[in-house]
């Protein structure tokens, strides 16, 4: 049995703390460093990026606009500027050669309290058993754009929205924005494992189709050497996506992970001892196809 204590040393062992965190390392990075360019107007005065992660203009001529709250603005009747299209079309390329659920990872900054709650999880050994559908963030994602259509004329979901809330919070002051993330947080804590990213939220439902076909993946073209630890299932909030990759050799299955619920988050990279993870293509090759084919270098990647 996997002993939580030790979750990770082996590879802080042979890569190194900061290897064995690298991915982590950028994907905090990379959501501090989105919301400080937003803060830095109001904050400071300095105005390289206007508006919200809704929609933005950055250095007063890129737009950049979430696809999914134009698709609920249109549905509730609204009908958008050209230059929201424009920000959609750039965002939506953007996420389709890179993965819709990136955005859950690397940009979302409730993504930073549900990985807290995994990790005080793991910490203090609670566990639950929570039978929450995954599919019931697509029946969420459903309700929210019936809604506006059906119901109230307006962007429902923007009102709850819990990035939305956070934003806001940060800027003019916290207020009722507490509860939601705190309630986020406990929820994922005690109620269900990677509950609110991975059962509920329809932001990440919506990126999950975005991003079905692209073409940045996770793969485990070194599969041969893993020796059974299962750190990354433990690790991944979408564990089921990696068996199929990791243990469909002898089926002949691709080494890639395929499945849109992968994240792209990087986890399973950083915690593998044995390097089996990286990134790579659709069509990234695993180790014993180069040698069935006959490369010079079975390592690199197609």
């Amino acid at each position: 049995m996997l002993d939580m204590k030790t979750l990770g040393h082996d590879a802080i062992a042979e890569k190194g703390r900061f290897n064995a965190h690298k991915y982590l390392i950028l994907r905090r990075l990379s959501q501090l460093g989105i919301l400080a360019l937003f803060l830095a107007g109001p904050w400071l005065g300095i105005w390289i990026v206007k508006g919200n992660l809704a929609y933005s203009l950055t250095l007063d001529f890129l737009p950049l606009t979430d696809p999914y709250v134009l698709l609920q603005g249109s549905l509730s009747g609204v009908v958008p500027e050209t230059t929201a299209i424009i920000g959609v079309v750039i965002v939506l390329l953007f996420y389709f050669l890179v993965g819709g659920r990136v955005y859950c990872s690397w940009v979302c900054p409730v993504n930073m309290v549900t990985d807290l709650a995994a990790w005080l999880r793991r910490k203090l050994g609670i566990r639950t058993t929570s039978q929450l559908s995954r599919s019931t963030r697509f029946w969420m994602l459903g309700l929210t754009l019936i809604l506006p259509f059906a119901v109230a004329g307006g962007i429902v979901w923007e009102l709850v929205n819990p990035v939305s809330m956070m934003f806001r919070g940060i800027v003019f002051g916290m207020g009722a924005a507490w509860v939601m993330v705190l309630g986020i947080f406990l929820f994922d804590l005690i109620v269900a494992k990677d509950g609110w990213c991975g059962h509920i939220c329809p932001v990440g439902a919506f990126y999950n189709l975005v991003g079905s076909r692209s073409l940045l993946r996770v793969n485990a073209v070194q599969r041969q050497a893993c020796n059974d630890c299962m750190e990354c299932y433990v690790v991944c909030p979408e564990p089921q996506v990696i068996k199929p990759a990791l243990k469909g050799e002898e089926k002949g299955a691709s080494p890639v992970i395929l499945s849109s619920d992968c994240t792209n988050c990087g986890r399973c990279i950083d915690i593998c001892a044995k390097d089996v993870f990286s990134y790579g293509g659709r069509r990234s090759k695993s180790i014993e196809v180069y040698k069935r084919e006959g490369e010079i270098n079975p390592g690199v990647q197609a």
